[in-house]
């Protein structure tokens, strides 16, 4: 299928709800961190064309450094019960368009099992051997994440460093499908990247975004994005707390934190993220594919 300009991307934890899919042209509903049921639920809300997304296994965290972070934090270490499996037949069934994977990507055998039900495989890849992996393994698209990405780095391996190449950098090394992430605030730089953009800070204040009133005050705020991996124990950038500021230097623990420090602020977003618009997400929509203002009127 053809894709537009902006593609709503998918933001765990929240934000991404059938409402915001179904309110613009191509939206990614977020199966990474929701329950089983919800994400059942959430499918069948969701109106065709869309994506679904899926955090992919990946290498487990050193369990001496889950035990030292415990101890340090006061907590007991947490139960963590992969339900990948679950979530991936539960795509299979629904069949979106697309079924997209971050932290790693699709086997062939998963690929051969979505392209059988119609669905097309993109993966998040964050370096050039990502690229190059993904593209081998046969993915229909990659979804190219920059640097200055909101969220978590989508890097397959947590224990490993996130690349710091420039998204036009890695851009340059795609064949095919190419789908750019991370930085992107308004139509000059969708224009700019002149391929299809996948867009997740712009739509935080968007009307129908499950964004909660506490982290829509922390976008409205003065207070910076800062990357860390005090937020869930993978690279990710957020709006600074007391809690990154206090822990700068966590080992990576994924998905063992985040449960550790449920009752502290936590709001991902993107680098630079100026003042984000609060409208109806087509409003956003339209304004980042050049066709209206930032207050509503046309071009």
């Amino acid at each position: 299928m053809d894709f537009p300009s902006v593609i709503a991307a998918p933001m765990a934890g929240g934000p991404s709800t059938p409402a915001l899919v179904n309110a613009v042209q191509f939206g990614f509903i977020a199966l990474g961190t929701c329950t089983v049921a919800q994400a059942r639920a959430w499918l069948a809300e969701s109106e065709p064309p869309f994506g679904a997304n899926l955090f992919v296994p990946q290498p487990e965290p050193l369990p001496d450094d889950v035990l030292t972070v415990a101890r340090r934090l006061g907590t007991e270490v947490p139960d963590v019960v992969s339900d990948y499996a679950e979530k991936f037949a539960l795509v299979l069934d629904a069949a979106p368009a697309v079924v997209s994977s971050t932290f790693g990507c699709f086997s062939e055998a998963e690929i051969a099992q979505l392209h059988t039900v119609g669905s097309e495989a993109w993966a998040t890849v964050t370096s050039p051997a990502e690229i190059a992996e993904a593209q081998r393994r046969g993915v229909d698209g990659v979804i190219v994440q920059g640097p200055r990405a909101g969220g978590h780095r989508g890097t397959w391996n947590q224990h490993n460093e996130p690349d710091q190449r420039a998204l036009e950098a890695l851009l340059a090394l795609v064949n095919g499908l190419v789908i750019a992430a991370g930085g992107v605030r308004g139509p000059e730089d969708v224009a700019k990247l002149d391929v299809p953009v996948a867009c997740g800070t712009a739509f935080l204040l968007a009307d129908e975004a499950g964004t909660s009133p506490r982290n829509r005050e922390l976008l409205r705020s003065s207070a910076p994005a800062v990357v860390s991996r005090a937020f869930s124990g993978r690279w990710a950038s957020g709006v600074e707390t007391e809690f990154t500021r206090a822990h700068p230097d966590l080992p990576p623990t994924y998905p063992y934190l985040r449960p550790m420090t449920k009752d502290n602020d936590y709001c991902l977003v993107g680098a630079d993220r100026g003042e984000l618009m609060a409208a109806p997400a087509a409003e956003i929509e339209a304004y980042l594919g050049g066709s209206i203002g930032a207050r509503g009127h046309a071009r």
